[in-house]
């Protein structure tokens, strides 16, 4: 319900547009990949993220992490997917973005924004705590085929 004060980050936080649409294809399928979730339509969904005015991007002299807000409640909007690729990790920019989009999401009239984390992963759990984000209850997702 309050993004925390953070170290400025070099870059911005920049809707997604149809300029875009291939970096959001190859990283949307990469983070599938890399949580475990099959790929799907990954067209349709890069689609309807434009579409809905719901993705966006850090942007430094170009694009460097990804985060998407869905989810929305009576009172709340959930944020991610979050993505960054290997080769722009540890600088900073998906907690900036994340932070950015967070506080977007409040300034439009949110009481608070959730989201999901892999509680195996400390980088994003360490992230998403030092932007605000306290840790309510755990989850599990069962898939039956």
């Amino acid at each position: 319900d309050k993004v925390s004060p953070l170290p400025a980050i070099p870059g911005e936080s920049i809707l997604a547009d149809e300029e875009h649409y291939e970096i959001l294809r190859d990283w949307i399928s990469d983070f599938r990949d890399a949580v475990g979730e099959k790929r799907g339509d990954i067209d349709k969904v890069v689609n309807t993220r434009i579409q809905h005015k719901d993705m966006y991007l850090w942007k430094t002299d170009k694009v460097v992490s990804m985060a998407a807000s869905s989810g929305t409640t009576p009172n709340g909007n959930r944020v991610g997917p979050v993505y960054t690729p290997p080769e722009h990790r540890g600088h900073g920019y998906a907690t900036a973005n994340v932070a950015a989009l967070s506080q977007k999401l409040l300034d439009e009239g949110r009481r608070f924004c959730f989201l999901y984390t892999d509680l195996a992963n400390p980088t994003s759990n360490s992230i998403y705590q030092k932007i605000g984000y306290q840790p309510i209850c755990d989850v599990d997702a069962y898939v039956f085929e």
